[in-house]
């Protein structure tokens, strides 16, 4: 069986469990604490983020956007996003990123948090005009741009909620909260204890996940 090496909150790692859980996919789970980071996901990739997908025959996947495809290649009629899709996802990845770092992390980049708060929203912005166009930012409401893109909105919305609430985008706001209602978002946010070497496996996604 593969194994995952996943941090619950990174939103990388959660993109990750979103769609190997939406594709019913089973892996072995196991959270790790990013201070102390086990030497076997190390070994595994040195790069030591997370998340790492580490397949039977010794194959390394340690890139979210891979592990999503990936995902998909083996499941019957999944779709990846199509090209247009996957330049909402670049600029997520991107620019989006980059100006959430330094909003959530100001102190470390010694930035303005507002000044890139305010770029983000512009891009959230564009995110808002797509769904109310769609309702989707992909083919369907769980589509896997919607699942590479959420957590990253999820992240910015935590990072002042009363901010991003206070933002007049009616259809983003919908879409999070119904992803964040979600059974599968459910299944993804389970409360592993940080995995030890002798612990026995911890299969993710269960069935009772989302009990």
């Amino acid at each position: 069986m593969p194994i995952l090496y996943s941090f619950r909150r990174c939103p990388y790692a959660m993109r990750a469990r979103l769609a190997l859980a939406a594709n019913d996919h089973q892996v072995e789970l196991r959270e790790i604490v990013l201070r102390d980071k086990p030497a076997a996901m190390l070994d595994a990739s040195p790069k030591g983020t997370v998340p790492v997908l580490v397949l039977p025959d010794g194959t390394v996947i340690d890139q979210s956007l891979d592990i999503m495809r990936w995902a998909c290649a083996r499941t019957p009629d999944a779709e990846w996003p199509t090209d247009n899709d996957a330049g909402l996802i670049a600029t997520n990845d991107g620019a989006f990123k980059h100006h959430l770092d330094r909003y959530k992390y100001a102190d470390r980049y010694d930035v303005d948090p507002i000044e890139h708060r305010d770029a983000a929203t512009v891009l959230l912005r564009d995110l808002g005009e797509r769904l109310r166009a769609s309702g989707s930012l992909g083919t369907s409401p769980q589509s896997m741009t919607d699942l590479a893109i959420m957590p990253f909105v999820r992240q910015f919305a935590q990072t002042d909620r009363p901010y991003f609430d206070g933002l007049p985008f009616e259809r983003l706001h919908a879409w999070l909260a119904m992803h964040l209602a979600s059974a599968l978002f459910a299944r993804v946010m389970i409360r592993p204890a940080p995995w030890q070497p002798s612990d026995p496996p911890m299969i993710f996604p269960t069935t009772t996940d989302a009990q």
